[in-house]
Formats: C-alpha cells, structure tokens, sequence
C-alpha cells in the first residue's frame, strides 16, 4: 500500500524557468506520450489559470497579546511586536521569565487581540487615573498588584461571558483610546510586514458569546494600513456592536464596499458553544435559517479553525461511534466559562465534520451550504507566543507557562464541570498552499480554501480529486502538475462527471521533519441521503508497514515507541512518506457529498509527559503519555 515517494517532487515546489523557450511550431516534435504543451513542464501555460500554489506556509491565525484584556490579566506583559519578533524566529523573554524561541519560524501570523475593550489592560496595568476612578477596575488592579491576575481574569471572563460589565466602563469604539489601541495593530503589522520572507496580517478576534456560548470569529484582512485604518474593528458590545453574526457580517459587507478592501471571518471553538456553532434550523435567539443566512455564512466565513488550544473540533466519538481516532483532546464539559454543562443533544451544532454534513442538508434546503468550509489550525495563544510544538509549549495564557505544577491547576472550575490544566491541547498550525508569501497570495489561498489543519506537526500534505487520475499520476515525480491538470485541490468542487466511474482521489503526505513517521492517510466522506438523512465513513486509504485490515475492517494500531520516562520515541515505526490513488468504493451519482483527508502520525509523546520528564513530577492522572498529531484537509465537495 505504501508508495515511496522524493520529498522534492512530493511538494512539487517548480521555479519558473529564468528564461521559457516557447513550444515547437511543429507540435509532433513532442512525444506522443508526452502530454505538456511545452517541453518545460513548469511553464505557466501547465497550470491552469497561471495559478502556481508551489509554496507550503505556516501559520497561525489567532494570537493574542497583552492587549487583549483576559490575556494581560492572567499576566501577559508582551505586546504585538513581540508577538511578531517571536513568530519570525526571534528569541524573546516570556511574560514568566523564561527565554522561548520556536525550533522553525512561521511564515505569516494574525495578532487577534479581542476587539472589545481592544487596549484596555495596557492603561490598567499602567494604572490610568481614569480607569481607576472606576470601582471595580480599582479593585482589579489592586488585586493584580497583589498576584491575584489569574483570578481576575477568570471574574472577568464570567462577567463578559454573562453581558454583565457595564458598557460604559468599557474602551468603545467611538472613544480616543480604542481608536489609538486599533491604529497602534495597524501600525505595526505594517512595520513586520515583509513580502516574501514573512507576513504580518492586520486581524482581531470578534469575541461574541451567547450566556458563555462561544461564537468567537477571527476577522482578517488582506489589506494594508490605508483601507484598515478607514473603520476601526467591530465589536460584540451594544450599541456600537453586536454578538449576532449576521451583524458581524453586515459590518464586512460595509467595510468592502465604503475601502474596496478584502475580509474574510474565521469561527472557531465549536465545541464551547453548547450547541449554537453550526446551527441547522435556527440561531441561538429563535431566528430561523433563511436564504440571507447561508449566503452571507457561505461568503465570509471560507475557513474553520478545527484544532486549537481549547480542545479539538475535528468530531466528537458520540457524533462518530465508528471512529477510533474520534476521541482526540476532547472538551465536552460545557461552554466558554462552564457556566452551563454539556448535553449530548448539543454535540452536532459544535463540530467541524458534523458541520459538514449538515450543510450537505442546508443546501438542498436552501439553495447555497453555508458550512462549506476549508480547515486551519491556530493556537489561540494568550501569551503573545504562536507554541504549538509539543516539546516547547507555553500554555493557554501566562498563568500556564512552563513551571512544575501547571498541569494541576484547573483552567475552568465551576459547580458545572472542570476542565483541568494538562487538558490544554499543543494546538494548532495553519497550513496554506500558496504562489508566493504575501498577504494577497495568502489571503487567496484560505479565500479557495487551499489550506488544512494540523495539531502542531509540519506534515505536508496534498489532496487532489477528479475522474483521471491513475497510479502513475502520483509515480511520476511531479503529482501535482497531473493534480491541478486532471482536477482540483484541497477545497474545491470536482468538475463535471466523466464517464460513469467514481471520483478518484490523489493524496500524499511527507513527515515533519523534526516529527513522528506517518502511521497512515484517511479519507472521511460525509452524504446526504435522499431522505435528508446524512452520513459519514471513514476510509484508511493507505499505511505504513504491512498491516492488513481485520475482520471488523479495522487497520491495527501501529504500534507505540514513546518511553514516558525519558519523553522520548523512536521512528522505528511508520513511513516518512505515504500516498495513493483512491477510488470511493460506495459512490453514487444521486448524492451530494464531501471528501477530506486525515493524517495521522506514529505516537509521540505529549506536552505533559515533557513536562513530567523535565520537570521531574507525576504525569496527571488521565493525562495521555502520548499523542497521535494528526492533519485535516479542506474539503474536496461533490454534487450531482
């Protein structure tokens, strides 16, 4: 099953040629068998539309620095060019004291920092005449002074989390300062932004929440300082704001039409919404779905952060029993601040495969899929350091930076559930397939959804489908020239049928190279039936060793290196590289459907076995040894 495949022609990173020599005038002095149109085969008349994805970036698109609230409450005392100066591969000092540096740079980032109350903790901490003069700031500052930070901003987050902080005692978006704070992001992006060698978004986070029901969306911009500055970020907060999406989304729409700009929104943390996320008849307030919701969904929101800090979103194991790698850093204990438990009914409105499905149904219900989305992952990182390395991870804020009892303390504690310190997940990474890094060539890349997801590991993976495409499409060297040639890539729509045959799809992947080997590549299908129904399978399309399926058709497990006393592994196991050709053996042309592939690596060990193994302490009981680090492609969709 498993193909061998050069790591430089399993990228297939082509440079244009310094100088094209134009095709023959006689076109059969090229071989029959050849079938370019030039003897160069990276000439841009190769691939379609002069589009030359040949660059894998990585980044993360949601970071947070001191000037988000929560996070300068819990301690952070970094500012965004920090974030930026640590992001490009520049050592920096924690907010706790210790020096962090990422073992590779990223290639682009978002600073996120919350737009309500956007430069807010800067003036606190500073201790602002104005803002102490208010009661319950003084005593938040009073309280920080005295170590307790942590505390209050978990007060803080329950506040904002219930719409209790008076609107008032807030930095508006009509006032001075937030103007300033918004300016002061604009500024320096543009001061980090380096076209070509690394990019620095202008973004926020648009934190809305629903009585601790997590409707968080990221806002990013592909544009520069002169149309950003023209309106200052949208915030959750009446009267200026709102927590619904659909204003959110008013708000883009306004934005591009007053700048000619370009936007796009990113949701994220489904899986503390209880319910709302993904809603499939009506919103959280009763509003039922109409033709205005999926479309405007459909149109701003091409991505979906599946994986990150607070949980995983890939699938739930109730919402997919026949899974075995379902149950993946899972939190289901309740919403944001777990003021309301979780039920199992809230379960398919929270996560990214059942999303999937569902706007499967919305479609033919109203005429556009609201939820075809592409996947990323991103860190969520309140510490204004992008970590997601499982060797080098500083925690969710500043309160859970490297030290030996982190993984005792609980992140949330309410009469509700707890959720428990060494339950933070090493995650994410968002992976994009590009022409070149920039802004514009980026922004594009997540606009077609030519972009996945991973766990923290630098996995590159390819996804291809179409009608054509054979073994030695993937055996020739340079698959993705016969990919974009014979089809489309990750988060696109296969064209046309050809023939009666079912899809094919080509997938390949190499390993991190500071990582784990590839246990195998999975193909998860989602359709919907004629009744309305929908439903899912997951393929194991191809696999490291010899392994062969079960009776119950299940792929034995790998096997496991990972030593917890040392917090080591070995790569004894797995593949460096696998791919195939797959072709979906239960296809039927009726039925609308949707594929996306999953790699999963070999185990190795988890950010609290490294912290058992260096810090000398007890792995938490329940707490993984190891980790299975894994990636999600964008959707490849079919529709009859």
């Amino acid at each position: 099953m498993v193909r061998t495949l050069v790591a430089a022609a399993l990228l297939l990173m082509p440079v244009a040629a310094f100088a094209q020599i134009p095709p023959p005038s006689n076109a059969e002095v090229l071989s029959d068998d050849y079938e370019g149109t030039s003897y160069s085969p990276y000439a841009s008349g190769e691939v379609p539309d002069g589009e030359r994805p040949t660059r894998l970036l990585w980044g993360d698109t949601h970071l947070h620095t001191m000037m988000s609230m929560d996070a300068g409450l819990f301690g952070n005392r970094l500012g965004i060019e920090d974030a930026y100066r640590f992001a490009r591969g520049e050592e920096v000092v924690a907010s706790s004291g210790t020096p962090v540096r990422l073992s590779r740079p990223l290639d682009y980032l978002v600073v996120s920092d919350h737009s309500d109350n956007m430069g807010w903790f800067p003036d606190l901490v500073a201790g602002d005449p104005g803002l102490l003069a208010n009661p319950m700031f003084k005593g938040w500052y009073d309280r920080m002074q005295a170590g307790e930070g942590v505390a209050v901003a978990l007060e803080l987050i329950g506040l904002f989390s219930q719409g209790k902080i008076p609107p008032d005692a807030m930095y508006g978006p009509d006032t001075a300062k937030y103007k300033s704070a918004w300016q002061q992001t604009i500024d320096t992006a543009e001061k980090y932004d380096a076209p070509g060698l690394f990019t620095a978004f202008i973004g926020y986070e648009w934190t809305s929440l629903i009585r601790g029901g997590n409707m968080h969306r990221v806002v990013v911009y592909r544009d520069g300082a002169d149309k950003a500055g023209q309106m200052v970020a949208y915030t959750t907060t009446p009267p200026l704001g709102s927590p619904d999406p659909r204003d959110l989304w008013k708000w883009l729409d306004g934005y591009e039409n007053k700048t000619g700009g370009d936007v796009l929104a990113i949701a994220h943390n489904g899986n503390l919404s209880n319910g709302i996320m993904f809603p499939i008849d009506a919103q959280w307030n009763g509003r039922t779905l109409d033709e205005a919701y999926v479309t405007s969904r459909a149109r701003w929101e091409p991505l979906y952060e599946t994986t990150q800090i607070k949980g995983d979103g890939e699938t739930h194991p109730l919402l997919s029993p026949d899974d075995e790698f379902a149950d993946y850093e899972t939190w289901d204990v309740g919403n944001l601040d777990v003021s309301e438990a979780k039920t199992d009914d809230m379960l398919p409105g929270e996560y990214a495969r059942e999303a999937l499905k569902r706007g499967l149904a919305l479609e033919a219900r109203l005429g556009t899929n609201p939820y075809k989305f592409g996947q990323i992952g991103s860190t969520d990182s309140h510490t204004a350091l992008a970590t997601a390395q499982e060797d080098n991870f500083f925690g969710k804020h500043t309160g859970y930076e490297p030290k030996p009892d982190r993984m005792e303390h609980a992140m949330f504690e309410t009469e509700k559930g707890t959720i428990a310190g060494w339950q933070l997940a090493a995650s994410g990474l968002a992976a994009v397939w590009a022409p070149e890094n920039t802004r514009a060539a980026i922004f594009d890349a997540m606009k077609r959804k030519e972009t996945y997801a991973t766990t923290g590991s630098r996995m590159a993976v390819r996804l291809f489908g179409g009608w054509e495409y054979t073994s030695a499409d993937l055996e020739s060297r340079t698959p993705a020239l016969a990919g974009y040639k014979k089809g489309v890539p990750m988060g696109g729509d296969l064209p046309a049928r050809a023939g009666s045959g079912a899809p094919r799809f080509m997938v390949y992947a190499l390993r991190d190279p500071i990582g784990g080997n590839l246990d195998r590549i999975q193909i998860v299908k989602g359709w919907l039936e004629a009744d309305g129904t929908t439903q899912e399978k997951v393929y194991d399309v191809v696999w490291a060793g010899d392994r062969k399926p079960g009776a119950d058709g299940k792929l034995p497990p790998v096997g496991n290196t990972v030593n917890a006393e040392t917090a080591s592994y070995t790569n004894t196991i797995g593949a460096p590289e696998l791919g195939t050709v797959w072709t979906d053996p239960d296809f039927d042309a009726a039925k609308s459907a949707f594929y996306y592939a999953r790699v999963i690596e070999i185990p190795t060990p988890r950010w609290s076995t490294y912290d058992a193994y260096r810090f000398g302490v007890e792995i938490p009981e329940g707490a993984p040894v190891s980790t299975q680090e894994r990636a999600y492609t964008s959707p490849i969709w079919y529709t009859p």
